[in-house]
């Protein structure tokens, strides 16, 4: 027996054909609409995946090779390839929320700068994802990947150039090397240059190195394109010591803010030693933005590397050259009349020294 308008009715008078088209018609509206449902996820999930966007399954995070302030470098494999993976790793789900929402923000301003890059002096950028669990751990648990961003790079095994300058800090590199190195970083910073880039946290310690020791630029948290008011570009960013002196005083600042700190970096290769190294941070701070403080230029240094240096540290910014100009005069220098120091003679190591330098 079965209901109907809340009496009994038998089963010889139910009418079946017509519960059965009743049954069809509602199964038809269920099944149409779970298809639009199903479409229509489909269409958002396609115009929010980014052409940058890699699937985390084929990713194979192995060990951590650096550590930075919001996250770790792991050696990784992708697709068969061995690849750098660095994880930004914003906290748990109860993270203060400035602190995520700026994390993020880096995130997506580092790949939007780095996604369409492509020189031989800058690292490759192969793709990035966010916030997912379906990473292939290689050992262990990295925790909650949930609030993961990921950012996939080639793989180069020579280090930073940091580390390498203080391997070589007791003999001083062939000028040779000296100039490849300088020429490489040049070279990367005219390309970001001549895209509208500045990089604003220019650094040996953000200069990697491959097998054959060639030289390319990484690390694109900081990086922006350039504003067209110098006036939206206020903010101190940048590693303390190679940072311009406009941006330590909080001044407007544009490009040239990159030529200033290549100037410090290029003293740093040619001497292998680190700027600053006996002044508190107070010191710095002061000397480079009142005192017109800059590394003391060794003796020997030949002349035309040494010119390189002081126009790219020029307290005015606007007398410092472009980049690609410094590519031109690192290219006139004459590998061959490089001087080295010998260690044998009777002067002392006084490069290593830094003054207060009246302009």
């Amino acid at each position: 027996m079965a209901m109907e308008g809340g009496e009994f009715v038998r089963a010889d008078k139910i009418d079946l054909k017509s519960l059965d088209k009743q049954l069809e018609r509602h199964l038809n509206r269920v099944w149409s609409m779970k298809k639009k449902i199903q479409m229509a996820g489909a269409d958002v999930k396609k115009r929010s995946r980014e052409e940058w966007e890699i699937d985390p399954l084929d990713i194979i995070i192995k060990d951590v090779i650096a550590h930075g302030t919001f996250g770790t470098v792991h050696r990784g494999v992708y697709c068969g390839q061995d690849v750098a993976v660095k994880l930004l790793d914003w906290g748990d789900d109860d993270a203060n929320d400035s602190n995520i929402n700026a994390l993020r923000s880096t995130f997506n301003q580092e790949v939007a700068v780095w996604h369409n890059l492509d020189h031989p002096n800058v690292t490759k950028f192969i793709g990035a994802t966010m916030g997912t669990k379906k990473f292939n751990l290689y050992r262990g648990k990295y925790g909650n990947l949930d609030n993961v961003c990921c950012v996939v790079l080639e793989y180069l095994d020579g280090g930073t150039l940091k580390t390498f300058l203080l391997r070589n800090s007791f003999k001083q590199l062939a000028f040779k090397v000296v100039m490849q190195l300088a020429l490489d970083l040049a070279r990367g910073l005219s390309y970001l240059h001549s895209k509208n880039i500045v990089h604003r946290d220019v650094k040996t310690e953000n200069m990697l190195l491959d097998k054959k020791r060639k030289l390319k630029i990484t690390d694109f948290g900081v990086a922006r394109v350039v504003a067209q008011n110098p006036k939206d570009m206020t903010r101190e960013t940048g590693t303390l010591g190679y940072m311009a002196p406009e941006v330590l005083r909080g001044d407007p600042y544009d490009i040239k803010c990159d030529v200033y700190s290549f100037g410090i970096c290029l003293w740093e290769i040619y001497c292998c030693d680190m700027p600053y190294s006996d002044l508190s941070i107070s010191q710095v701070i002061s000397g480079i933005a009142s005192k017109n403080l800059r590394p003391e230029i060794p003796w020997y240094c030949p002349t035309s590397l040494a010119n390189v240096m002081m126009r790219c540290w020029n307290e005015n910014a606007n007398r410092r050259p472009e980049m690609y100009q410094v590519v031109q005069m690192l290219e006139a220098i004459d590998v061959s009349k490089g001087r080295v120091k010998n260690y044998n003679d009777k002067y002392p190591p006084s490069c290593f020294c830094f003054r207060f330098r009246s302009p």
